[in-house]
């Protein structure tokens, strides 16, 4: 941590003022029981089934960070189909200083960014490539110095190579002193050095090692032996 210019240092629930927790997003049981979020490293993944809330957490910072719901900088600010929760508006964010850029960026979201980007801010067009390429461009693009960037599920744009080129650019910018928050399935990004990992369960977000996490242990099972895997897997279905 040391020499980076500015981090989010932590992230609290302002339980106070919400007023119905049986509703979206606060009757997710990962997110019920949050109270807070100590992002001490300069690489935290936020992991978890579909449905644990891990996307809709790292969306809520994001745009507490000052950042659009479906991704951009701070400078491009946009909507096409506003679908975000308030959980953004209870959420008390602590900083050690100011990072001085910060950028979202999701897979699933990432057309309509990159189609902002050519026509308001007239840059050079991502749509030339794969959604892979343009992916890892975007990030080559915006990521730079002493910047704050959220990622959320990025392996869905990217092959595994994809994914390695990933880890080669984040570790590039660290040195950069720049901050990553990632919600992610991949058992190789989360091999990223040092990284915290924090999994979404029903006690709230727990800090894991990573070949105790999920994506590891079902992972590793497959490629130990996918035919046995595959038997136990469709054994059920054969005796019945």
């Amino acid at each position: 941590m040391k020499g980076i210019d500015g981090r989010l240092i932590e992230v609290e629930v302002l339980w106070d003022g919400v007023q119905d927790r049986s509703t979206y997003p606060y009757n997710i049981p990962s997110i019920g029981a949050l109270s807070n979020l100590d992002l001490d490293q300069p690489v935290t993944f936020i992991v978890g089934e579909n449905g644990s809330g891990k996307s809709t957490l790292l969306e809520a910072i994001a745009v507490a960070s000052g950042l659009s719901a479906e991704g951009g900088s701070r400078n491009l600010r946009f909507s096409s189909h506003d679908t975000h929760s308030d959980l953004r508006d209870h959420l008390r964010l602590s900083w050690r200083g100011r990072p001085k850029r910060a950028f979202f960026l999701r897979a699933e979201s990432f057309y309509n960014v990159a189609s902002k980007y050519e026509d308001v801010l007239d840059l050079p067009s991502l749509h030339e490539r794969s959604h892979g390429e343009s992916f890892l461009e975007a990030v080559q693009r915006h990521f730079g110095l002493a910047g704050l960037y959220f990622l959320d599920e990025p392996e869905s744009a990217l092959s595994l190579r994809g994914q390695l080129a990933l880890l080669r650019l984040m570790h590039e910018r660290l040195g950069n002193s720049c901050q990553f928050v990632i919600s992610t399935h991949s058992p190789i990004l989360l091999a990223f050095p040092n990284a915290k990992i924090l999994q979404m369960s029903e006690n709230g977000p727990a800090e894991v090692d990573y070949q105790d996490t999920d994506q590891y242990l079902l992972t590793k099972a497959f490629l130990d032996d996918p035919e046995a895997f595959l038997r136990h897997l469709f054994s059920d279905e054969e005796s019945g």
